[in-house]
């Protein structure tokens, strides 16, 4: 009887970590793997948005870096960890 009594007690944790699971967890993981792929498919001309806010042109992806334009004169390299959004045109 003690089995049954222990396995009902555990139901509700289990079905609490489920709705946990499916609320956050996942669409979380859902939403990082698309970042992942749109600053993988990054390519020159694209524009995007840093954490930092600012607004720059992607003049050359690099492995770890990627060569951005802020204005016609200063081209500086960012880490990609540090791109927040691509801009659709």
């Amino acid at each position: 009887m003690q089995d049954g009594n222990f396995l009902a007690s555990l139901l509700p944790l289990v079905v609490l970590f489920a709705i946990f699971y499916f609320l956050v967890i996942r669409p979380q993981q859902k939403q990082q793997k698309a970042h992942q792929a749109m600053i993988a498919a990054l390519a020159k001309g694209d524009k995007i948005i840093t954490n930092g806010g600012l607004i720059c042109e992607v003049i050359k992806p690099e492995e770890d870096f990627i060569k951005v334009k802020l204005n016609d004169d200063v081209i500086v390299r960012i880490s990609r960890d540090f791109i927040a959004k691509k801009i659709e045109a």
